[in-house]
């Protein structure tokens, strides 16, 4: 199947051929052409299937058909979890919008309030937002969303799981009439929340699931390796780095303050590296993010921040260094590498504190994994045997269950036999008399 296939506009298969894209992938062959249909959708698709392109190029070719339902109102609006995962689908709208007439704009927090303020007085076509600030200006009335046509979530568990139910309920509310339509993708549509959201937002919508969250990797290789503690970690971390050839690396972590430590430490020894967590601004994250994109640095340290959405074709290996406490961030984190069909490695370090998520990652991707070993750095750690189940006490009612049953004797039935007696032949007892104190001598004896 090709794009032009799909019929799209000339305009739009003229931008489509120049960007170079020439097969769609099976997301875009499933959600393009349910989307141009007018259907509500809710997709799920593996990391880097390219469902950016499953929905920019359904809205494209919405606004350049249809006429707008208001003049000032945005047209479409694109709802992403983190700024990252935002300023990278507007960077790709902007390849389809350049030379149009289409205006688009995005907003995120951690910027400038009153910039962006005046930024949606300018009447944009496309926005593209995380829920949060998004709602602060739609709270405040600097934009409305009466006349919008498309509402498209990206990544829609994560916002969910991030605590962005209220404000997409705001959202929903303030663009809710019958001719709005609804583009819904999540990473699976087993999450419970996901689907009840599906049920209030969406109408009569296609269900589209390529592969699953549990479908390997088939360009990705994992390996494993059982670690003691933190020194043993950095130790393989460094042979690894000293010894594979790489183009790119990301190192996750589980905590900010370790991105800073290991950043600091590989530098010292002449490694071109880079840390990203939460406690930058947005603008330091930027910068971040977009020198380790043009190859600036080799290697980036970060947490989850960085696990979704971030298309970096260059990223050759993933290194876990500490398991994701959520169990679908493998996935994720891992799919940062082996993209646009590029093989990648996805090395995982499993110390004790790590265990429980490793077996949990393992039920999560219904395989069970073997663990490699660097002859040089062999761990004493072989991993947590899990509890045996406690055996209830036997009753006293049970407790000899191997002796032979003793044969019962039959009970005797004791007859009993009530005669009848006529009242009136009983013996009638007399109350005895008390010679009340007042009228006792007291000279008499008293027996």
């Amino acid at each position: 199947m090709q794009f032009t296939d799909f019929g799209l506009d000339s305009r739009l298969m003229s931008t489509v051929e120049h960007l170079g894209f020439l097969e769609p992938t099976e997301i875009q062959q499933q959600a393009i052409p349910a989307a141009m249909a007018g259907h509500d959708l809710i997709a799920s698709s593996k990391t880097g299937s390219g469902k950016t392109l499953a929905f920019i190029i359904p809205a494209m070719q919405r606004l350049i058909r249809n006429r707008a339902l208001s003049k000032r109102d945005p047209r479409v609006l694109i709802l992403m979890p983190t700024r990252e995962l935002a300023k990278q689908v507007f960077t790709q709208l902007r390849l389809f919008t350049t030379g149009s007439q289409f205006k688009a704009v995005l907003i995120l927090g951690g910027e400038n309030f009153n910039d962006q303020v005046k930024t949606l007085h300018k009447d944009p076509h496309f926005i593209v937002a995380t829920p949060g600030r998004l709602s602060d200006h739609l709270s405040q009335g600097h934009f409305y969303l009466k006349g919008l046509e498309l509402l498209i979530l990206d990544e829609a568990d994560r916002m969910l799981d991030l605590g962005f139910s209220k404000q997409l309920k705001q959202i929903n509310s303030a663009a809710d009439h019958r001719k709005r339509q609804t583009l819904m993708f999540s990473a699976t549509l087993d999450h419970a929340q996901v689907n009840e959201f599906a049920l209030a937002l969406l109408k009569k919508p296609k269900r589209i699931a390529i592969g699953s969250a549990h479908t390997e990797h088939k360009d990705i290789t994992k390996r494993f390796y059982l670690c003691d503690n933190l020194d043993h970690k950095q130790d393989l971390l460094e042979y690894f780095l000293k010894t594979e050839s790489y183009q790119q690396v990301i190192i996750f972590t589980a905590t900010r303050s370790d991105t800073d430590r290991l950043s600091k430490l590989l530098s010292e020894q002449g490694l071109s590296t880079v840390a990203l967590s939460g406690e930058l601004n947005q603008g330091q994250r930027n910068q971040i993010m977009d020198g380790f994109s043009k190859g600036q640095q080799k290697i980036l340290i970060t947490t989850d921040l960085a696990s979704r959405g971030l298309d970096l074709v260059n990223v050759s290996h993933v290194f876990n260094f500490d398991m994701p406490k959520h169990t679908e961030e493998f996935v994720h984190r891992i799919g940062r590498t082996g993209r646009a069909g590029s093989t990648g490695d996805a090395i995982s370090f499993v110390g004790p504190k790590d265990w429980i998520s490793f077996k949990n990652v393992e039920g999560f991707l219904q395989q069970t994994f073997n663990f490699d070993v660097v002859d040089s750095l062999k761990a004493t750690f072989k991993g947590i045997k899990p509890k045996k189940p406690k055996v209830a006490a036997k009753s006293k009612s049970t407790a000899k269950t191997n002796e032979k049953p003793q044969r019962s004797q039959p009970k005797k039935v004791i007859k009993r036999v009530f005669v009848a007696q006529d009242v009136g032949e009983l013996p009638v007892l007399r109350k005895k008399t008390i010679t009340p104190v007042s009228e006792i001598d007291n000279d008499s004896e008293i027996d």
